[in-house]
């Protein structure tokens, strides 16, 4: 089963995406990359004894991949064109839905700001208004000691 896997993974790919890279990872699955599109299918082997669990996700900045976004059950008999086709659905599900922001990015930062409402107005916190508190406390002291002898 893992070598017929590996073989409709190769021809999967040469219909899905001009560019792509096929490995099977440490799960056992078999695993598509395309990168120039950031998106990636793995096959692995469902309950059944022709089935296969197909399932599709997005590559983020950096070369992560980010967990399936969908998945599907797909006989392994009905043939290329039908797996294709189930691959295209599932590619589609996972380009309509929203990109995460990479992890640490900048892009991430802005967006859990703005989900917190906090983006566009700013507020001076309390240990700044301490901050500010003492410099002007030494600043007073100064103008005192030069003023008064």
């Amino acid at each position: 089963m893992r070598a017929r896997l590996r073989e409709t993974a190769e021809e999967l790919a040469g219909l899905l995406w001009r560019e792509y890279i096929v490995y099977r990872d440490r799960s056992g699955e078999v695993v598509i990359r395309g990168e120039h599109v950031q998106r990636w299918i793995s096959l692995a082997p469902a309950a059944g004894a022709d089935e296969i669990l197909v399932r599709a996700g997005r590559i983020l900045d950096g070369g992560t991949t980010a967990p399936a976004r969908s998945e599907a059950v797909v006989a392994l008999s009905a043939g290329t064109s039908e797996l294709a086709a189930a691959c295209r659905r599932l590619l589609a599900d996972t380009a309509a839905a929203p990109a995460p922001p990479a992890p640490g990015s900048a892009k991430s930062r802005r967006h859990a700001t703005a989900r917190s409402g906090r983006g566009s107005r700013r507020h001076t916190g309390l240990g700044s208004w301490v901050v500010i508190a003492c410099v002007l406390g030494v600043l007073g002291f100064c103008a005192y000691r030069i003023v008064v002898p």
